[in-house]
């Protein structure tokens, strides 16, 4: 094999931690090679030392068989490496032609104008040479996701790039959008392009890569063909131990109501009603989950119950008494813990260290405040046991919360609520960016919970989670629940029908509307907000029928009571 890049004994030193140990890499030229593992495995350190973010501490960079040094990117975007970030670097004013020339425009009048017909010309046929559908005067702010990440594309392509790394770059997309990537990927090495992603979905590996390489703690494990494994053989590969790959659960009978919730109407920040007349209840022991589409109105529902918006009717009763006008503060104070969707915005202090994100919402009472001052000494212990019990990377309680993958904030933050020893734990995608190991932790986490007596409301939109960890599940669509089912029996047709908000008795469906609506939502390797979505690979396929199957009882509006 004559490789497009080799990397040769890399090791990456930072202080106290080696990043990448004395890792072999090599990357065959046209293919698509996934570079696969755990949250903080060092699979981002290595490829920013090929594309000249980091200087290696050892090792050498070969590209096509020269011996390069990278002292920056514009080195190694003149060797032909290009690199796409998981959060994209785009203006969002400017065009789309204007993004992808941006720095590197052509000019006329001796240097002096940009040439903007040949700009546009360029970047035009760019999009056709590579079967691009991206129209080159719209706007950024005005465009998909999807389109933002084939004007990244386009950026590197522009500039020469004939080895395109890529950053999780399934984090921001909807499962459409992850399957058109599929198809950007092998209209690339077609002609000649080599690719390398980033990431910790199993699935995403399988389907798009040809090879997988495997980091665990810095070292490559192994490179394999995907057509030679399975998802259980990476996920020990990653882990280093055998990874159970769906939660066990056991039956419990639920206690004592925790949280009722009577005809809540909430509208969005637009004015709209977002969620229309929901009620259901939860009790001690149990989890609920609440499956659908993004955008149907769960995070409105959730914003209500956690008092972060106030709704326009209805009520929300917690252990007996009502929520309306509480703080959020109220909320924590009396035992509800909150894993936002949302980690950046609501879920941490981006500049704040994790000892000061570790108290958040509790600042202000024992263990963490004494006579009216915090008690940091009390606050970094917190910290440091969060990290421990989590396995937060790096395991360093005064590095900024900006510092840590979106991966490892997740778990920070996770711990952080799970800990406060909530009477009810809401969790929002609550493994959303997190690896196969950690998610097995999380999920064990979550049914020992549930094991003493806490009540657990589930959001996912990684369908093989929310069934395999629920013991009721709802089904929301345009902000009313259209059916709550037995998880067990429930087939992936079923919820699909529920998401697209159709009755299951209803003979007029037909079987195009399931396919769109399990491509619109039930696929876990895509959908996310921004951070990223699951690492599942669909549902179960339990049979059901008419009289186990579930609950069809209209209540009023068309929505279901659970």
């Amino acid at each position: 094999m004559n490789p497009a890049v080799h990397l040769d004994g890399i090791t990456k030193r930072f202080p106290g931690v080696v990043a990448n140990d004395d890792v072999d890499l090599a990357i065959e030229r046209g293919s698509v090679h996934a570079l696969l593992g755990e949250n903080g495995a060092g699979k981002t350190t290595l490829m920013n030392v090929l594309y000249g973010l980091y200087r290696p501490t050892e090792g050498t960079v070969v590209v096509e068989g020269e011996p390069r040094s990278f002292a920056s990117p514009r080195d190694a975007i003149d060797a032909g490496i290009g690199m796409i970030h998981q959060h994209f670097m785009l203006v969002d004013p400017m065009t789309v032609w204007e993004n992808v020339v941006l720095g590197n425009e052509p000019r006329t009048w001796g240097g002096l104008r940009v040439d903007e017909k040949a700009a546009r010309e360029a970047v035009i046929e760019l999009s056709e040479r590579y079967g691009f559908d991206v129209d080159p005067d719209a706007r950024i702010e005005d465009v998909s996701v999807g389109v933002q990440q084939r004007v990244e594309i386009l950026k590197a392509l522009y500039r020469g790039a004939e080895v395109l790394i890529m950053d999780e770059p399934t984090a921001v997309l909807t499962p459409q959008e992850v399957e058109e990537l599929y198809g950007v990927f092998e209209e690339l090495t077609e002609q000649g392009k080599t690719i390398i992603f980033i990431s910790h979905k199993l699935g995403e590996a399988l389907s798009a890569a040809d090879e997988i390489t495997v980091l665990r703690d810095g070292v490559n494990v192994g490179t394999v063909a995907s057509e030679d494994v399975t998802r259980e053989d990476l996920a020990e590969m990653m882990v280093g131990r055998e990874v159970l790959m769906e939660p066990a659960t056991t039956p419990q009978e639920p206690g004592d109501r925790v949280l009722g919730v009577t005809d809540l109407r909430v509208e969005d920040d637009r004015g709209v009603e977002a969620v229309s007349g929901v009620s259901f209840e939860l009790r001690a022991g149990e989890v609920l989950g609440i499956a659908g589409v993004d955008g149907n109105g769960q995070s409105q529902l959730v914003e209500a119950i956690t008092g972060m918006r106030e709704p326009e009717s209805g009520s929300v009763e917690y252990l007996g008494e009502p929520m309306a006008g509480a703080t959020r503060r109220e909320h924590i104070d009396r035992g509800m813990a909150f894993i936002p969707e949302d980690r950046h915005e609501k879920g941490l202090v981006m500049s704040y260290d994790l000892v000061q994100n570790g108290i958040l919402g509790s600042q202000h009472e024992p263990p963490f405040a004494a006579g009216g001052r915090i008690d940091w000494n009390a606050s970094t212990d917190h910290a440091e046991s969060v990290i421990e019990a989590y396995d937060v990377r790096p395991p360093n309680p005064d590095a900024d919360a900006e510092s840590f993958s979106g991966g490892n904030q997740q778990k920070f933050i996770v711990g952080r609520e799970f800990e406060r020893d909530p009477d009810l734990v809401v969790a929002t995608h609550p493994t959303r960016g997190v690896d196969i190991g950690s998610t097995e932790f999380l999920h064990d986490r979550l049914l020992e919970l549930r094991a003493e007596g806490k009540a657990i409301l589930l959001v996912s939109s990684k369908l093989d989670e929310v069934q395999g960890l629920s013991d009721r599940l709802a089904v929301i669509h345009e902000g009313a629940f259209t059916g709550v089912v037995d998880p067990a029996t429930v087939t992936e047709e079923e919820i699909g029908l529920l998401m697209a908000g159709e009755t299951l008795d209803d003979e007029s469906v037909s079987g195009a509307a399931i396919h769109d609506a399990v491509d619109d939502g039930l696929d876990g390797d895509g959908a996310g907000d921004g951070d990223g979505a699951g690492d599942g690979d669909g549902a179960g396929d339990g049979d059901a029928d008419d009289e186990s199957g579930p609950n069809r009882e209209p209540a009023a509006d068309g929505g279901v009571e659970a």
